[in-house]
Parts: C-alpha cells; structure tokens; sequence
C-alpha cells in the first residue's frame, strides 16, 4: 500500500469537536473527545504520513470529500441517513475491514448484536472478534458502530479504550441511537 497523504478538518459536534481525516481514497478517521494535535499525530501514526489541515490540500478531490463528511456527519447527528462516502480502511486488518463492512450496512434506525455480524460475515461464534474490531473503528458515526448491541439486547460497550470513560462512552452511544429512534437498555455495569 502507499502511503496515504490525509486531510484534517474540524466540525462542532454535541459531545466535543468532531475531528474528520480523508485522503483521495476516501474518509480516514473521525474521533471526538480528542484534541486536534492528538487526532493528527495518532493518524500520522497509523499512517506513517503526512497530515495536513483542510485549506492546505493540493487535491481539491480531498477538500471536496471533507465537505462531504462533514455534511454526512451532520447528518448523523441529525438522526437521518448519511450519502454513502468511500472510505479508506487499506492501513486496516482484513479482519477489521471485513467486519467494518458488514457494520456499514446496518440500516439507520436498526441494530444488530456482534453475534448476528459474525454470523453475516461466516465467523460464527467470533462475537468477541468482531467486538474487537468494531472497537478500532477509526470511523466512527459513518461506520455505524453504535448500532452494534449486546446479545441480550443492552448496549454492550462503545469505543474501546480510546476516549472518555466507559459510562461516558456509553451515554453517547445511547444518544446516537435516541437520534435513529432506537431505545436500548443500559445493561450491566
């Protein structure tokens, strides 16, 4: 794979700033309850490139998909259904990429437990794998991982280990799903 060059660009966002990254394959990144300097020295990390701030893009293809992503993010904060954006997971585990797949095809307004994706996927009995996956989701909102339950029917968890605490974590996946009309039980703590 070459190395991708990225984009950043900032939107305001309920929780925090929503930090948004896109290279000329399609959106990198969107993470919030980060600051913009961390958002951008994790993504030259995981890209071993270069990151440069919307406005400074030499490709106009780039400043156009951030437009874009922050339309489909407004979108999704709206609780209507984002345009379909390419999305670029080629730095990704085939794993991930396969599992991040069939998340991105949960319809607005459903769920489904990490069971029933490793199932769709033939990995039954992988729930833990795909929980695993859906938890490095670098996309988040547009790859719909707040969609993704526990098998009893509770929100299970929300975000890995990578912002704010569990709770936390897990009142803005419940938001994210009040805004698509889905009510889900807390569950155990």
């Amino acid at each position: 794979m070459d190395t991708p060059v990225a984009w950043t660009s900032t939107v305001p966002g309920p929780w925090s700033p929503i930090h948004l990254a896109v290279s000329s394959h399609g959106v990198l990144a969107v993470a919030w309850l980060t600051s913009a300097d961390a958002f951008r020295q994790e993504l030259e990390s995981r890209l071993r490139g270069t990151v440069d701030v919307a406005g400074e893009a030499t490709d106009p293809k780039a400043e156009a998909l951030l437009e874009r992503t922050a339309r489909a993010i407004a979108d999704v904060l709206a609780g209507t259904a984002p345009d379909d954006l390419p999305v670029d997971l080629r730095d990704r585990p085939e794993w991930d990429r396969h599992v991040l797949a069939a998340v991105r095809d949960i319809p607005l307004g459903e769920t489904a437990a990490y069971g029933e994706i490793a199932r769709r996927i033939g990995r039954r009995g992988a729930a833990r794998a795909v929980g695993g996956a859906v938890g490095r989701n670098p996309i988040t909102l547009l790859i719909p991982c707040h969609r993704v339950i526990a098998a009893d029917g509770t929100l299970g968890g929300y975000g890995g280990d990578g912002w704010g605490g569990r709770e936390e974590r897990l009142a803005i996946k419940r938001d994210l799903l009040l805004r698509e009309g889905v009510t889900v039980a807390a569950g155990r703590g």
